[in-house]
């Protein structure tokens, strides 16, 4: 087991402002349904040096189950049609909103996408007009994340330690 600096953070209202413009040439990001394969892939590319595994030690038929569900949203950020890094939405469509996974695969980190990204993907959660969306970041996430969140509206609410499984 492990002990984990938990930040919980929340957004209560949508981004101010015009939306990012491209950091690079051939960046996108558009909500897509990914099957499990591509899902697992991506999650790993992203979520393997921040130690993930959420999704991993789900049974693969939950998870099938989730990847389906309407209030699931994945956004994926493509760079020249490579997936670089994704947004993962739960209770779409609900008064709350969850921000589970967001990240870039290391490979892309440093230009500029992560808050591009996240601006693209938060717009398009908000047009749901839910009354909040919420997320929480550990010691284990990127060294930016919880500065990338502040700077696109995400406010501290809470802060704990937790224990998760090593």
């Amino acid at each position: 087991m492990v002990d984990l600096l938990v930040t919980y953070m929340e957004m209560l209202a949508p981004p101010q402002g015009a939306p990012l413009a491209p950091p690079l040439p051939g960046v996108v990001v558009t909500r897509e349904r990914l099957g499990l394969s591509n899902y697992l892939d991506l999650y790993r590319a992203v979520g393997g040096p921040a130690q993930w595994d959420q999704r991993l030690r789900m049974p693969e038929a939950d998870l099938e189950t989730l990847l389906v569900d309407e209030a699931t949203h994945i956004h994926v950020l493509r760079v020249d049609g490579e997936a670089a890094g994704f947004c993962e939405f739960n209770g779409v469509g609900e008064a709350a909103i969850e921000l589970v996974h967001f990240g870039l695969a290391p490979a892309f980190q440093g230009k500029r996408l992560g808050p591009f990204l996240l601006d693209q993907a938060l717009r398009a959660a908000w047009s749901h007009r839910p009354q909040r969306l919420w997320l929480h970041t550990d010691t284990y996430d990127h060294p930016a994340a919880q500065t990338v969140y502040e700077s696109a509206g995400f406010r501290i609410y809470a802060r704990r330690i937790e224990t998760f499984p090593d």
